[in-house]
């Protein structure tokens, strides 16, 4: 099965990835953010580079979801195509640096692809507020990161908690990125993992409740 963890720039998704390899054996799936040759170029002229930007990451998660074997195994994927569409495209078409013409091309490529997609069992959101986000990606120290705006991560935000209360295809768990610094806090590491085998497990034994759809 495949389990989605999604969040805002500088949530702890690659964080809770690796320690879900590296504490419960699953396999992980990173964003190919180290990949993304329009990444840097996008954080200093959004413009000119955002469409490149979204497109090499839908092409890359699409990729991903064509060839994957998820038989017998729980793979967590770093960030979903989904946000991609639904969250960082769609804030950059409403803030006009995609335009009319390229943002019809790039959802009609998601619309004309999707009904191949395999879909997540399971959905863990890292819910952060913005303080949290901007403390996170300092502390990382990506360059290209520092240009980031404080209104920027506003928005995505909204679009987060948006897309996330609508979003059915899935089981659904949120994680308080405030409240729970499983990055730096050994307790509050092992109370977050706890929680998210738990969901992989009753996910795993065909569970379905309205209990996963609340926050941890």
């Amino acid at each position: 099965m495949i389990i989605g963890i999604c969040g805002n720039i500088g949530a702890g998704k690659s964080s809770l990835t690796s320690l879900l390899e590296t504490s419960l054996g699953f396999t992980p799936v990173y964003e190919a953010v180290d990949e993304n040759p329009f990444l840097k170029d996008f954080y200093s002229d959004m413009k000119r580079w955002a469409f490149h930007s979204q497109l090499f990451f839908l092409i890359k998660r699409f990729d991903f979801l064509k060839r994957v074997d998820d038989v017998g195994k729980v793979i967590i994927q770093d960030r979903t195509i989904y946000e991609d569409v639904e969250i960082f495209a769609k804030n950059l078409h409403l803030m006009g640096y995609i335009d009319e013409r390229d943002w019809k091309l790039y959802r009609d490529t998601f619309y004309t692809l999707s009904d191949h997609l395999k879909t997540p069992a399971g959905m863990v959101y890292i819910k952060c507020s913005v303080s949290t986000l901007i403390e996170r990606i300092r502390m990382r120290g990506r360059g290209y990161e520092s240009k980031i705006e404080t209104e920027y991560l506003e928005r995505l935000n909204s679009l987060y908690d948006s897309w996330f209360e609508n979003y059915k295809e899935s089981e659904k768990l949120i994680i308080d990125g405030d409240r729970y610094d499983f990055i730096a806090n050994i307790s509050d590491r092992e109370h977050v993992l706890d929680i998210v085998e738990s969901f992989v497990k009753k996910l795993s034994a065909g569970v379905q409740s309205s209990l996963f759809n609340g926050e941890l």
